[in-house]
This record gives C-alpha cells, sequence and structure tokens, in this order.
C-alpha cells in the first residue's frame, strides 16, 4: 500500500525526510500566495489605490470563511494520516469519501453564505466608499467559484495526509501561471478592472481542482476516489470534526478578528489601508515557510502516531523547529533592512511605501513563530487539536482585540496600534512552549510498533 515516496516519513532520516516533504510544500504555497499578490500587483500597479485597497479589505473576509475550512480540512488529514500509517486501507477509502462529501456540502453553504454577506461586512468594518464598490464585486465573483477552492484544498491535504506533497505543489503551480496570464489579459488588454482579477483566480482555481480531482479519481492507491461512494461515515466524521473543529474554530475566528482589526486599519485612511495589505502580503510569503512546516509536521506527527513511532514523533518536531528558525531568522534580518524597496514593488505612492515600514516592526518578532507554528501542527498532528486553539483564540483574538480597544482611542499611530501583533506573538509562544515541556501529551509508555530508524 504504501509508496517508496510515502515510507519516508516513518523510516530513515528525519531531517532528510522533512525537508523533503517541506519543500513542495513551500513550492506549492508560494504559488498558493501569487494568486493574492499578483491580484495586488496588477491592481496596484494597472487600476487605482483604491483597487489595491480593496484587494487588501477583501483578504480578511475571504480568510473568515476559507479558514474554517481549512481547519477542517486539518482534521481530515489527520485522520486520514493516521488510518494511512496504521495500514489500514478500508479506513483510508472511507476517510476520503467522507472527507469529499463534506466539501460539496460545505461548499454549497459557503457560496451562499459569501455572496449574502459580503456586503453587510463590508459596511460593517467601514470599509470607505471609494473602496466599497470594488471590494464588494471582488467577493462576489470570488465566493461565486469558491467551490473550487474547496475542492482543490481538501483534495491536496487528501494527497499530502498519504506522503505525496508534490503532487499538489505541480497542480497549483499550473493553476497559478494561468492565474498570472489571465490577469494581465482581463486588466491591461481588456481593461475589466478588479472584476477581470476576480475572474481571473476563479478560473485559475477551476483548473486546480479539475487536476486534484482527476489524480484521486485515477490512483489505484487507497485513497482513490469514487464519485459513487461519497458519503459521511458517521464515525469517521466525528473523528473529523472533532480534531478539525477546533482548528476550523480558530482560524475562524482568527479571521473574524482580522476583521474587525481591519475596520480600525480602514479608521486611518485610503492611503495605510493599501499600505497595510502590500505589507500583510509580503509578510504572507513569511508565513508560508511557516504553514509548510506545520502542515509537514502535522503529517509527519499523524503518519508517525499511526505506525507507534512515539520517540519519532520527538525527534522530528525538534528537527523541524530547529531547520525552521535557521530560515525564518534569515528572511527576517532580509525583510527588515529592505522593507521600503520590497513595498515599492507594489507601488509607487511614497505615502503608501511609508506606511510599509510597518514590515520592519513584525519582521523584528518573527522568530518566535517557529515555536507557535511547530508545535501547533505537532498537537494537531497528535489528535490534541483544542490545545492550540485555546492558546492561539486566546492571543491573537481575546488579548490582541483588548490592546487595539486601549490603543487606538489613545493613540493616532498606527504603529502603536500594530505593535500588539508582537506583543501577542510572543505571549503564545511562552504559552505553547510551557504546555509542550510540562504536560504529557503524547502516549510515550506505549511499546513502539517498530524500531525507531
Amino acid at each position: 500500500m504504501w509508496s517508496t515516496e510515502s515510507r519516508e516519513l516513518v523510516e530513515g532520516n528525519i531531517l532528510k525526510a522533512i525537508i523533503v516533504f517541506a519543500i513542495p510544500l513551500l513550492i506549492g504555497n508560494l504559488f498558493q500566495q501569487l494568486y493574492n499578490t499578483v491580484d495586488s500587483y496588477v491592481v496596484g500597479n494597472y487600476v487605482s489605490t483604491s483597487a489595491l485597497a480593496a484587494v487588501g479589505a477583501s483578504t480578511p473576509v475571504i480568510n473568515m470563511l476559507v479558514g474554517f475550512f481549512m481547519g477542517l480540512s486539518t482534521g481530515a488529514g489527520v485522520v486520514i494520516a493516521q488510518y494511512f500509517g496504521s495500514g489500514d486501507s478500508a479506513k483510508v477509502s472511507d476517510a476520503v469519501h467522507s472527507a469529499m462529501a463534506l466539501t460539496i456540502l460545505l461548499s454549497v453553504l459557503f457560496t451562499a453564505a459569501g455572496i449574502s454577506f459580503t456586503g453587510p461586512l463590508l459596511r460593517g468594518i467601514g470599509v470607505p466608499e471609494d473602496v466599497l464598490p470594488h471590494s464588494m464585486q471582488y467577493l462576489t465573483i470570488y465566493f461565486g467559484g469558491i467551490t473550487f477552492s474547496l475542492i482543490y484544498n481538501m483534495g491536496a491535504g487528501i494527497l499530502r495526509a498519504v506522503g505525496d506533497s508534490r503532487t499538489p505543489l505541480i497542480f497549483l503551480a499550473a493553476a497559478s501561471m494561468i492565474n498570472i496570464v489571465l490577469d494581465l489579459l482581463f486588466v491591461c488588454s481588456f481593461d475589466m478592472g478588479i472584476a477581470g482579477v476576480g475572474i481571473a483566480t476563479v478560473m485559475a482555481q477551476a483548473v486546480s481542482a479539475s487536476l486534484v480531482l482527476y489524480k484521486l479519481m485515477r490512483t489505484h492507491d487507497s485513497y482513490h476516489l469514487e464519485l459513487r461512494k461519497l458519503r459521511f461515515h458517521k464515525e469517521i466524521v466525528r473523528r473529523i470534526i472533532e480534531i478539525g473543529f477546533p482548528a476550523a474554530l480558530q482560524q475562524s475566528i482568527t479571521s473574524f478578528s482580522n476583521v474587525i482589526v481591519q475596520s480600525y486599519i480602514n479608521s486611518f485612511g485610503t492611503v495605510t489601508i493599501a499600505g497595510y495589505s502590500t505589507t500583510i502580503r509580503i509578510d504572507g510569503f513569511l508565513m508560508l515557510i511557516l504553514q509548510s512546516f506545520n502542515m509537514t509536521i502535522t503529517t509527519f506527527v499523524g503518519q508517525n502516531i499511526g505506525a507507534g513511532k512515539y520517540k519519532r514523533v520527538k525527534r522530528g518536531i525538534f528537527v523541524s523547529w530547529a531547520a525552521c528558525s535557521v530560515i525564518v531568522l534569515v528572511i527576517a534580518l532580509f525583510l527588515n533592512r529592505n522593507a521600503d524597496s520590497l513595498i515599492s514593488v507594489f507601488t509607487s505612492d511614497a505615502e503608501v511605501i511609508a506606511i510599509g515600514g510597518m514590515l520592519r516592526l513584525f519582521s523584528a518578532f518573527y522568530i518566535v513563530h517557529p515555536v507557535i507554528q511547530i508545535l501547533n501542527g505537532a498537537l494537531r498532528g497528535a489528535g490534541h487539536s483544542k490545545v492550540p486553539m485555546f492558546f492561539m483564540l486566546g492571543s491573537f483574538v481575546v488579548l490582541r482585540q483588548i490592546y487595539l480597544a486601549i490603543a487606538v482611542p489613545l493613540t493616532d499611530s498606527v504603529m502603536v496600534v500594530l505593535a500588539g501583533w508582537p506583543i501577542t506573538w510572543v505571549i503564545c509562544a511562552v504559552g505553547m512552549a510551557f504546555y509542550y515541556f510540562k504536560v504529557n501529551w503524547l502516549p510515550e509508555a506505549a511499546e513502539e510498533k517498530t524500531a525507531v530508524s
């Protein structure tokens, strides 16, 4: 049942296995980031500053719904990885079909919710009048095609859970290239404005969804997908929800909190919105590395727990943390020294570039992120997804909102407002590290099924 590629996570050199699995994830995440980054580049340079701000103001709204789904897909990935690690082909198949059935149901609900609540939500967070029409148009188009995004993400999650991080990369690369070409074609040649950017994104996502479905339906392995077998297997759906719902709730609530944060940013005006959204785009590239290691260690822990290799689990967590920290430190130093130059890639507006100095503030504290993301992924892979949920919601939502509620009325400096980010990062990292080292979260007493490699 297992290919050589699949065995790499449970056998052999740990560092090599993690890097080999993480690199395709990282490259794939880079292509994923290109979707919104290219959107920002095209509208910022060929449409207007208001259109650039619109894409930025739309992102937290998108992340609120998509983040919820991604949390559930994490639960599905953990369940599949554990069954796969234990060699239970029948359960792998049941989990795959339950996960895809859940995706279809949520696609219908998310499309309706996204289109229905776009207008009221944007008005509720105080999007400026010159930005509002652009944001509404972009989001309506995006949510109209959100089914493609959900199908691709669940399909890619299934492939990663069984040890294949390369195939989703190929599909995502193809879709990203299509997105770039269509962005330039629709905006620069057809003068479709922000609508062209939205349509290009949906069309590209349709390509990636089609490719991942083709892969799952053509494979002869245990994760083969047959449409006639789509159904909800009660026990498996319960496990997916039990593991995935805390992650879904965390991501969704954090994204909703970011929508509220966006309302604070909106109060500083269009230029600040554009500067903030551009900074978040650049910040997102570093987050890709963290997400790649996060997904890698989740799969690594899930498969090795399924195989009964508990000592290997802890060694893998340490190796992932060390490797991720070195990479993040190097990139953080680069971003800190070149903040203005990087912002200027997206716009020539001097005021927007000046606002981009917030990138220097963020990058000075990036080194705490590996602690959060590696432990987050490890605990989820072990099935303890409620623990990172409590720490991350407490830090990134509750404490951050308290800070903003106090800081915003007392200052007119956006930099003071944004200091709440690194403060809450540090608090979360300290809390999760304390839990990891002090609580017996892994069943070490159980005998290993096979010798640790």
